[in-house]
């Protein structure tokens, strides 16, 4: 099993998300945003943190609604910074902020966040860290790598042996 398989079923914060969420494909903008802030969030981290965490980070980040965050300005992002529950890192918390308002481009441009990485899709990792990089704020190549797998576009969320993996092949992600 994958290190994530072997420790997370039975993990009182790991294994809702193992189970539920961790590599099923998605396409609901705010399921997407969500996750991409997270791995943001979690860069640097541990997943633990950032998964205790999250109910207070969907508070203050306006549920991870694009619009809403997008609309955020500097008193919003001060008050972000200084609130306790939340991950406080200005890059990561600008990036965030920036990362909404350039979803809401994706849209005039592909429809949707998920039009987008559809329309690059099939890429290799490697692939997908340049046009991320070159299309967001604070990208690098696990936040892309984990954001991508976690979401069922790149392979590898569950070991071959993992009965959640087999749930999510019947489900034909892409």
């Amino acid at each position: 099993m994958s290190a994530y398989c072997a420790v997370a079923p039975g993990h009182p914060v790991h294994d809702a998300y193992h189970a539920t969420e961790h590599g099923f494909p998605s396409r609901d903008e705010t399921v997407l945003f969500e996750r991409l802030c997270l791995e943001i969030m979690q860069a640097g981290l541990s997943w633990e943190i950032v998964l205790k965490r999250r109910a207070t980070m969907r508070a203050a980040f306006a549920g991870f609604d694009v619009d809403s965050v997008a609309a955020f300005g500097s008193h919003d992002q001060a008050h972000l910074l200084a609130d306790p529950g939340i991950i406080r890192n200005r890059l990561k918390v600008e990036a965030i902020i920036a990362n909404a308002r350039i979803v809401q481009a994706l849209r005039a441009s592909h429809g949707s966040f998920a039009g987008w990485i559809n329309a690059h899709h099939p890429r290799d990792k490697p692939a997908w860290v340049k046009l991320f990089r070159a299309t967001f704020r604070f990208t690098g190549g696990e936040i892309v790598g984990e954001f991508l797998m976690s979401l069922g576009w790149l392979p590898g969320a569950h070991a071959a042996d993992c009965p959640v993996g087999h749930r999510i092949a019947a489900l034909a992600p892409p």
